[in-house]
C-alpha cells in the first residue's frame, strides 16, 4: 500500500512554523509527525502539500493510496483503523477527513493541479466515497501552542515507541539521577556531571547528543541527535530539542524544531522555535501575562490577534529567524520567517517575514543578502543551501504580505 501525508486547512493556522515545510514535518515529542507514522506503518511515506514544496517534499502516487491527515497524531487504534479502509472509502469526523483510500485517477481529481487542499468531507464527491465516523479519539495537531502543549504526551508516547525492546548506554556515575529506569542513552551520547530527573516524565538523549557539566533536567525532555545542553542549562518538561540544537539558560515546555540556536543565558517558555533560528545571549520570552489573562496570538488565518484560551503562551517564530542578545518578546509573540531583531524594549508582537529591526521600525530584508547568511549557516552543519532551498524562500518572500503564504 502507498501511503500519502497530505495537508488540511489547519496547515494556514500553523503558521508560519509551515511556511516551509508540509504539516507532517513539525516536530512534537521526540519524532516528526511523519516520522511517527513511518515508524507505525512499517514503511516511507510521501506529501501532498503545497505547490511550491513539492520539489522537496514529493508526491508519490500509485495504483492504490492511502491518504492520511498529516495533522493526526497516530496511535496504534489510529492505524488498526486506517489500514483497513477499503477502496473508495473515507474516515472522517464532523469537520475533517481523517484518512481517505483512493485510486491514481480518483487521487487526480479530489487534488486539482492546483494543489487545493481539503479538510472538509463536503468538498469531496459524495457519489464517488463511502463515509465511515472515525470511531476512536486522537489528537490533531491544530495550532502552533498545540505542538507544546501536547508534548509531555508526546515524548512519553514516542519514548515507548523507540526505545521498547532496546537496551539504553549505561549512565554515567559522574551523574545524579533520579527514577533512571525513565532514562533513555543513545549510543555516542556523551552526559557528564548532570542531574537528570525523570520522576515527573521520561529523558531521552539522541545519538551523538551531549550533556554539559552542570545541567539540570527535569522530565519530559527529549534531546535528539547532535543536539546539546550547554553547561549549569536548566531545563524543565516538557521540552524537545531537535537535532542539533544547542541550547542553554533557562528553557519550560518548548520545542525546538532543529538547527537551531539558543546557546547562552535568558528564558524561553511555551514557545516554538523554527529550524536555523538564532537566539542572542540574554534573549527572554514573557510566557505569561501580568493579568493573567488568556493570550492572544497572531493568526494568519484571520489576519488578526486571536485568543487561544491559553494562559502560558510565549514565542512561535517562523524558520531562519534570528534576534541580537537582551532582545526581550513579549507574551504571544510570532514571529514570522527570515526576520532580524534587534533592539532595546519589548519587541512587537507579530513581526512579518523577511523583517529586519526593531520596535522603532522595521525594513524588508533584502532577499540576497538573506540567501547569503543562509548559506553560510547551513556551511555550519556541513549541509548545502541549495536552490530548492531557495526557491521554497523565494515563494514566502514574494508572498510576505498574504495572510496565507
Amino acid at each position: 500500500m502507498n501511503y500519502i501525508l497530505f495537508d488540511d486547512n489547519s496547515r494556514n493556522d500553523l503558521l508560519p512554523l509551515t511556511f516551509t515545510k508540509p504539516v507532517c514535518e513539525l516536530r512534537i515529542g521526540i519524532l516528526t509527525i511523519r516520522e511517527k507514522w513511518e515508524k507505525y506503518l512499517g514503511v516511507k511515506v510521501s506529501y501532498l502539500t503545497e505547490d511550491y514544496l513539492v520539489e522537496k517534499y514529493p508526491l508519490v502516487s500509485e495504483t492504490d493510496n492511502i491518504l492520511i491527515n498529516g495533522s493526526i497524531i497516530p496511535t496504534q487504534e489510529v492505524v488498526n483503523q486506517i489500514v483497513n479502509i477499503k477502496e473508495k472509502e473515507a474516515v472522517v469526523t464532523d469537520d475533517y477527513i481523517v484518512a481517505m483510500r483512493l485510486d491514481e485517477e480518483d487521487l487526480n481529481e479530489v487534488y486539482d493541479a492546483g494543489g487545493d487542499k481539503t479538510n472538509t468531507k463536503e468538498s469531496i464527491d459524495n457519489s464517488e466515497l463511502t463515509f465511515r465516523q472515525c470511531d476512536y479519539i486522537h489528537t490533531k495537531i491544530n495550532k502552533t501552542w498545540h505542538l507544546f502543549k501536547y508534548n509531555h504526551q508526546e515524548i512519553v508516547n514516542d519514548f515507548e515507541l523507540v526505545t521498547k525492546g532496546r537496551k539504553s548506554q549505561a549512565i554515567s556515575s559522574t551523574n545524579t539521577v533520579f527514577n533512571a529506569e525513565n532514562i533513555f542513552i543513545e549510543k555516542g551520547a556523551r552526559v557528564e556531571c548532570a542531574i537528570l530527573n525523570a520522576e515527573s516524565g521520561p529523558i531521552y538523549i539522541g545519538e551523538n547528543a551531549e550533556v554539559m557539566e552542570g545541567a539540570v533536567i527535569r522530565g519530559s525532555m527529549a534531546l535528539c541527535n547532535n543536539a546539546t545542553i550547554k553547561m549549569s542549562a536548566k531545563i524543565y518538561g516538557a521540552t524537545t530539542f531537535g537535532p542539533f540544537v544547542k541550547a542553554g539558560g533557562e528553557v519550560s515546555n518548548s520545542v525546538f524544531l532543529g538547527y537551531c540556536s539558543k546557546a547562552h543565558d535568558g528564558f524561553v517558555g511555551n514557545s516554538v522555535i523554527g529550524e536555523w533560528c538564532n537566539l542572542g545571549a540574554d534573549t527572554n520570552t514573557s510566557n505569561l501575562k501580568n493579568t493573567y489573562d488568556h493570550v492572544r496570538l497572531w493568526s494568519y488565518t484571520e489576519e488578526s490577534f486571536v485568543n487561544t484560551g491559553e494562559q502560558f503562551v510565549g514565542l512561535i517564530m517562523g524558520d531562519h529567524s534570528k534576534c541580537g542578545i537582551n532582545t526581550m518578546f513579549n507574551t504571544g509573540t510570532v514571529v514570522g520567517v527570515f526576520c532580524n531583531i534587534y533592539g532595546e524594549g519589548f519587541q512587537r508582537n507579530y513581526i512579518p517575514s523577511f523583517s529586519w529591526g526593531s520596535k522603532a521600525g522595521m525594513a524588508l530584508y533584502n532577499f540576497r543578502k538573506a540567501m547569503k547568511v543562509a548559506k553560510v549557516v547551513y556551511g555550519r552543519r556541513h549541509l548545502d543551501f541549495d536552490e530548492k532551498e531557495e526557491r521554497i524562500l523565494k515563494e514566502v518572500f514574494d508572498n510576505r504580505q498574504s495572510a496565507k503564504r
